[in-house]
């Protein structure tokens, strides 16, 4: 296989697919937490607790669809936890954020070794397994690329429109929208600002923690530390690369799980000729390159990271 067969190979855009679905899931539930003017550095630590959740349920016995809502349920236990600290309490985002990745991890990992302390390999489950969608599957390179997948796949394709049509076509996308533009509006409007907060704040980090238990139920069939791996924090700087609308967050974690995948097959075309730790790098790097490029006409939400006081006036 030479580079442009690489590109044109079906394989390599259904593995684009797998690595954007947990990212899709991570970015809008950011998303919508900055929206409503909440910045959520707990992502991390809540992927994290949502692949353990969502692995343990079935570990244990539970169905597959019945992990995703126990990971969800967990996610939003955590942003309730973040939400009264940072829009109750008034609490720096920052480092509520950061504690929550601190206590979620740890508490995840911990858990683990509760639960399984013989473990020395990570258990299998029986994980989502892909499905055919009649008529298109079939169809030469588009059905092995876009229509062979888990139905979680489908399911972090589907959350785009449902994200764009909540956030833009409802009073409940508007009321979210405006807490983290203009709170002070949405007070005079009778509608309480820090409710919508952390309803935000809650449904975003049930999103994050599906994310994660993705990993775990859909890419692969066990939990194992370290899983996440930094997808958290690509999922903020994706919410950026996007500026806050959740078309060009498709269009970035695709474009990042591209690279992703691009990385893994090109170091087996250079051979030894370049060292692997380019293609690692690569996905990143260029990320990079694209948010310092985006960064110079992004509009960021208005009343981001900024806390809110009934009666204030800002």
């Amino acid at each position: 296989m030479d580079w442009l067969e690489l590109f044109l190979s079906a394989g390599f855009w259904a593995a684009t697919l797998r690595i954007a679905a947990p990212l899709i899931f991570g970015t809008i539930g950011e998303l919508i937490c900055e929206r409503a003017g909440v910045l959520n550095l707990g992502i991390e630590g809540i992927m994290t607790m949502g692949a353990m959740a969502g692995w343990m349920w079935v570990f244990q016995g539970g169905s597959l669809w019945g992990a995703v809502m126990f990971a969800a349920f967990v996610g939003a236990l955590f942003g309730l936890l973040h939400a009264i600290f940072v829009v109750h309490l008034g609490l720096s985002q920052h480092v509520s954020g950061i504690g929550i990745t601190l206590l979620a991890s740890s508490l995840s990992y911990f858990l683990f070794r509760m639960i399984l302390p013989d473990s020395t390999t990570p258990p299998k489950i029986e994980a989502f397994k892909p499905i055919d969608i009649p008529g298109l599957s079939d169809i030469p390179f588009f059905g092995e690329a876009f229509f062979s997948h888990t139905p979680m796949t489908y399911l972090a394709l589907a959350i785009i429109p449902v994200a764009i049509y909540i956030l833009y076509r409802t009073p409940i996308g508007l009321a979210t929208r405006m807490a983290g533009e203009n709170p002070v509006a949405l007070e005079a409007q009778g509608i309480n600002v820090l409710a919508v907060r952390t309803g935000a704040v809650m449904v975003g980090s049930a999103l994050m923690a599906v994310g994660g238990a993705y990993l775990t139920i859909s890419a692969f069939d066990a939990f194992f530390f370290g899983m996440i791996n930094g997808r958290g924090w690509i999922c903020i700087a994706l919410v950026i690369f996007a500026s806050w609308k959740p078309g060009r967050a498709l269009l970035g974690a695709l474009l990042f799980a591209g690279l992703d995948a691009f990385q893994v097959r090109a170091q087996q075309l250079a051979g030894g000729d370049i060292p692997y730790q380019f293609f690692l790098m690569l996905p990143y790097l260029l990320s990079i390159a694209a948010m310092v490029v985006i960064a110079k006409r992004m509009r960021y939400p208005q009343a981001l990271l900024q806390p809110f006081r009934r009666g204030d006036r800002i």
